[in-house]
């Protein structure tokens, strides 16, 4: 039998607040092999600082400019002694890491609904 993902309520799905943004720049982060601290403008007062695991699947170099879905209202998280303060979008396609992008230019800020 086949085991089905837990199924969410729309008004679940509602409470994620994802939106566009573009990396504005990205390098390692001291003492860890996988992680880049990344600054991506999503569109408010001040662009916000996350903290991703990238570092097997792309150069710092790669990363800047890259247009980006955004998990803006995930609860900050303290990593190797800095502040995430959300998480970018991604697809595991078999053991790699996809970032998820957009076909068009998109504003930074608009809301993925």
């Amino acid at each position: 039998m086949i085991k089905l993902p837990e199924e969410l309520a729309y008004k679940d799905f509602k409470k994620l607040d994802i939106r566009i943004g573009t990396v504005e720049s990205c390098e390692k982060v001291e003492g860890s092999d996988k992680l880049y601290r990344l600054i991506v403008d999503c569109g408010e007062d001040e662009p916000r600082q996350i903290l991703s695991s990238l570092v097997d699947w792309y150069t710092a170099e790669e990363l800047i400019g890259k247009v980006i879905p955004v998990l803006v209202n995930l609860k900050a998280a303290k990593i190797f002694g800095q502040m995430s303060y959300g998480m970018l979008l991604a697809a595991e396609v078999r053991d790699e890491c996809v970032l998820l992008t957009t076909d068009r230019v998109i504003q930074n800020g608009a809301r993925i609904t």
